[in-house]
C-alpha cells in the first residue's frame, strides 16, 4: 500500500523540481542575464512556474508547468500549462517522479516549429490531422 505525503511535503517536492528548472536555466544564460531574471514562483501561485523577464522572455520562448508528482494527468497539466501561456510563448510541461529523469510534453506543432523554423509546409497540421494546402496562384500545378 502505498503511503499519501502531506500537502507540505508534496510543496516541497514540486519547488525542488521548479527550483531545478530555475538553476539550470541561469546557468544556461549566466553571461547574459542576472539571477533574477529567472524565478520560480511561489508554491500555490497563480500562472507559470517558473517566471521570466522580459529580458529572459527574448532569450527563452517557454512558458513553464513544473510537476514532480508520482501521478499526474499529463493532458491536464498541458492543458494548465496552456491556459497560463501567453499568445507567442510556447507551453511545456517538465515533469518527473522520485529517483527518475526530468522530461518535458509540449504541443507536436510547437515542437516542429521550433526544431525546423524555416520549414515551408505544404499541408495544414489541425490536432492529429494532416490536409494539403491549397497551391498558391503563382504555383505551377504539375
Amino acid at each position: 500500500m502505498s503511503k499519501r505525503i502531506s500537502v507540505r511535503a508534496a510543496k516541497s517536492k514540486g519547488r525542488k523540481l521548479q527550483n531545478f528548472v530555475r538553476d539550470v536555466f541561469r546557468d544556461i544564460f549566466r553571461d547574459r542575464l542576472e539571477a533574477e531574471d529567472i524565478e520560480s514562483r511561489q508554491m500555490g501561485g497563480a500562472g507559470v512556474d517558473v517566471v521570466l523577464t522580459p529580458a529572459a522572455k527574448k532569450l527563452i520562448p517557454f512558458d513553464m508547468e513544473a510537476k514532480n508528482q508520482e501521478r499526474f494527468n499529463l493532458n491536464e497539466a498541458m492543458k494548465q500549462s496552456i491556459a497560463n501561456s501567453k499568445d507567442g510563448r510556447i507551453p511545456i510541461v517538465i515533469f518527473s517522479k522520485n529517483q527518475d529523469d526530468v522530461y518535458i510534453s509540449m504541443k507536436f506543432i510547437d515542437f516542429i516549429n521550433l526544431m525546423y523554423p524555416d520549414w515551408n509546409p505544404s499541408v495544414k497540421i489541425n490536432k492529429k490531422s494532416v490536409t494539403p494546402l491549397e497551391p498558391q496562384e503563382n504555383e505551377d500545378i504539375a
